[in-house]
């Protein structure tokens, strides 16, 4: 289980400004997964939230690096893409994962990681935060990057920078 070993996270992001950025596949767990965030985002504090649904996760980079660029504290990027029968879900996931990451680093802004690769819908599900889930990624999403965009906020190194 993944979840063994995770640290419990309480951020408080009052005047915090957010962005989640979502992928359109997978409805039902989308849902879950976006509500979880902004669950997460609310018992943090944020009340400065917006949302930009993007067609594939293939898209949540640019979408991300567009909400780091236009003013976002941090950025929370959900998705799902499900294995099927072609190399399509790893370029998709790889993709998705390097420009995520490369928006983070080349922008600063934190972004919290909420995309789910999954061998099946099952496992997606049970990640959703829906009723009868075994996890929240949508809410560890938010919450990791509350806590990284207050760190770097309150850093006393913030300035020496």
């Amino acid at each position: 289980m993944s979840k063994h070993g995770s640290p419990t996270l309480t951020p408080r992001g009052d005047g915090l400004r957010v962005t989640i950025v979502a992928a359109s596949w997978h409805t039902v767990i989308m849902n879950g997964l976006i509500e979880g965030a902004q669950r997460a985002l609310r018992t943090a504090g944020v009340t400065d939230v917006h949302l930009l649904r993007v067609p594939g996760s293939f898209e949540l980079p640019l979408a991300a690096q567009h909400a780091a660029t236009a003013g976002s504290d941090a950025v929370i990027a959900l998705g799902v893409v499900i294995r099927g029968g072609t190399p399509h879900f790893d370029y998709v996931c790889q993709a998705a994962t390097l420009g995520i990451n490369d928006v983070a680093l080349t922008t600063g802004v934190p972004i919290g990681f909420g995309l789910l690769t999954c061998d099946d819908e099952a496992q997606a599900f049970d990640r959703a935060g829906l009723e009868g889930s075994s996890e929240d990624k949508g809410a560890e999403a938010a919450e990791a990057a509350v806590e990284m965009a207050t760190l770097l906020r309150d850093s006393p190194l913030r300035a020496a920078s």
